[in-house]
């Protein structure tokens, strides 16, 4: 079977490499899945560069999240799985993946598999933050920044299914849009004004976000701070702009919270909440709450690309490899 590997690190479109390598064989209390699309993610392209803070051994599969059907199940598994679309946190860029029986999910009908590959990393990732860490109330105000991609276009879905009012900020006239397609409230593009501060403020009549999502940081970081209301809950989920340092003294006077997102660390401490999340997130898809908005799929051959362009910037939504195609 192929699998893109990274035998060296590097850029995403100079270090993939489609191997022939060997398939997986079931293990006891797994499944084999035969891939239909491979959720990609920053943390992917982070990973090939050398740059991610979990650094896999060479050569490794990249690739965050896996839908396909189940086609092999070792001991102990339901031989009923055989057959089902599921999906999981896991796998990659393979054309099978093995993977343990526990951390597949099946999909709900009329939910493509480009879709479901959307799910897990982005829209449990939001689940988190805005449920367990911010405790986003129904009526209160969402600041989303980087909104037009994977995790910002999931933000402002969950906001709006939480009764949140979601003011989404994106650059560009073609990000500003598929920020209006998925339902957010307002939209500002930064890159047409002066002072996103104050445009932040005069929607909400001077008053500030209750939760602000930030997964981009650097200098774009500075400035949410400065829109957060008194109460306010700062949630920092990335660093795609850079890390930045951060001025206690406004936290302090402004009597808002900064608070940390590392979801990955928190399946750690409670391996079951992925299972609440999906089902959440599912329970969404079927209301119609939920609709994953999709960069045009790269088929299988064009992975390197996918990742490329996601660590350049030019993709809108979630970018995810097609093996149906």
């Amino acid at each position: 079977m192929r699998a893109w590997q990274v035998h060296e690190l590097g850029d995403p479109i100079d270090r993939l490499v489609l191997d022939e390598v060997e398939a997986p064989e079931p293990k006891p209390g797994g499944v084999v899945v035969a891939s239909e699309a491979v959720g990609l993610a920053f943390p992917d392209v982070l990973q090939v560069r050398g740059e991610y803070q979990v650094r896999p051994p060479l050569p490794f599969v990249p690739g965050s999240e896996t839908a396909g059907k189940v086609v092999a199940v070792g001991g102990d598994v339901d031989d009923g799985l055989v057959g089902r679309r599921v999906v999981a946190l896991g796998g990659g860029l393979s054309e099978l993946v093995g993977l343990p029986a526990s951390a597949v999910f099946e999909v709900p009908d009329g939910l493509s598999s480009t879709k479901a590959a959307a799910i897990p990393m982005n829209y449990c990732t939001t689940w988190f933050a805005l449920h367990d860490r911010a405790r986003l109330a129904a009526g209160e105000t969402l600041l989303v920044t980087g909104a037009s991609g994977g995790v910002g276009s999931a933000a402002i879905q969950l906001g709006l299914a939480a009764g949140a009012r979601v003011i989404a900020v994106a650059g560009g006239p073609e990000k500003v849009a598929a920020c209006k397609a998925v339902g957010a409230d307002s939209v500002i593009d930064h890159r047409e004004v002066d002072d996103l501060v104050e445009e932040v403020r005069s929607l909400t009549d001077g008053r500030g976000v209750d939760v602000a999502y930030d997964p981009v940081g650097g200098d774009v970081f500075q400035q949410v701070r400065r829109c957060m209301a008194w109460n306010g809950r700062l949630l920092v989920i990335g660093f795609v702009a850079g890390i930045p340092e951060m001025a206690t003294n406004h936290i302090l006077l402004k009597n808002y919270s900064v608070v940390g997102v590392h979801w990955g660390a928190s399946l750690v401490r409670d391996p079951e909440s992925l299972g609440r999340q999906v089902g959440a997130v599912f329970d969404l898809v079927g209301e119609g709450a939920v609709d994953p908005l999709l960069h045009p799929p790269y088929d299988f051959e064009d992975a390197p690309q996918a990742l490329q362009d996601i660590y350049d910037r030019k993709v809108i939504g979630k970018v995810v490899a097609d093996l149906t195609a």
